[in-house]
């Protein structure tokens, strides 16, 4: 397929109340809470940056100041720091601000994902771009965001990211109808349902938080109505577009992701990411790992 537009934009969502994490985001936006000592929308960024896309769109609302903040200059922050000889932690501080040309939209209201997405549309304009949800954490030894925009340009239309869950956990997803294309880890997606009961879903394969999407979505956003949980739903737009030609920016395509996914949208999940992510680190695991395994032992013991 020729003359397929190139990706180079990312939108990133950040404009959730983040009420499972209450009080802790009563103040502080739940984008901002640490997986260890960096907070979690940073490492959206830097996949963002790895893929080769540089500008970022952060969609956000009320109280997200903190996240403008964290990817600004903190020049009094930096001179003291300077001052002391601290040339690690400054270096620390400059990375959020030097990653990415960063751009901010507020979504007024909280309409949902897909409304979200739409606040996108004038700057994003009739270009292809990316969509990152912050409550998914891709490892960053898993180029999945690479491979999505690979797909893009080989067969245009939209690409979402698919992973293989346990019937009891569709519910809680959008899931998608497939069918093969030309690559082991390529499906055509003829049909998406939002959260659907085990016994409806079309498939165990599951809509992860990444999104390849074509401009023709805005104008399919802008006639779709409120959804489940009187929302306007992304899903809904990606299903309308699955059913369109090819040549009106139709056509949506799935790659399977069978690599490293931490999930932070809930409490427990985000306790095992930053465990996971502590036990990975070359600065903390000599100390962490044995603590951790005393620490279980004795609880274990304790629970007898």
């Amino acid at each position: 397929m020729a003359d397929i537009a190139p990706v180079l934009k990312a939108v990133v969502p950040a404009a959730g109340l983040g009420t499972r994490f209450l009080p802790a985001t009563k103040a502080t936006p739940k984008e901002m809470l640490p997986i260890v000592d960096k907070p979690a929308i940073q490492y959206v960024v830097e996949e963002a940056v790895s893929a080769g896309l540089s500008d970022v769109l952060m969609v956000t609302g009320r109280s997200k100041r903190s996240i403008e903040d964290h990817f600004d200059r903190a020049y009094e922050l930096e001179e003291a720091l300077r001052a002391k000889g601290d040339d690690d932690r400054l270096a620390s501080v400059r990375e959020s601000s030097e990653l990415a040309v960063m751009h901010y939209v507020r979504q007024g209201e909280p309409k949902g994902l897909g409304h979200a997405v739409y606040c996108a549309r004038q700057h994003v304009g009739h270009e292809p771009f990316a969509v990152l949800l912050g409550d998914d954490l891709i490892d960053a030894r898993d180029a999945l965001l690479t491979r999505m925009i690979e797909v893009r340009q080989r067969y245009g239309g939209s690409v979402v990211a698919l992973m293989e869950v346990e019937p009891d956990q569709i519910s809680s997803y959008g899931c998608a109808a497939i069918e093969p294309a030309d690559e082991d880890d390529v499906v055509r997606i003829t049909d998406l349902v939002e959260k659907p009961d085990a016994e409806e879903a079309p498939s165990n394969w599951i809509v992860i938080g990444r999104y390849i999407c074509d401009p023709a979505v805005f104008d399919v956003l802008e006639k779709t109505p409120p959804g489940r949980g009187g929302e306007i739903q992304l899903t809904d737009a990606l299903r309308t577009l699955t059913g369109m030609p090819a040549h009106e920016g139709g056509q949506v395509y799935g790659v399977l992701f069978r690599g490293r996914r931490y999930d932070t949208g809930n409490k427990l999940e985000y306790l095992r990411t930053v465990v996971q992510f502590a036990a990975e680190r070359p600065d903390l695991a000599a100390e962490f790992l044995p603590w951790l395994r005393e620490f279980v032992s004795a609880h274990e013991a304790s629970a007898q």
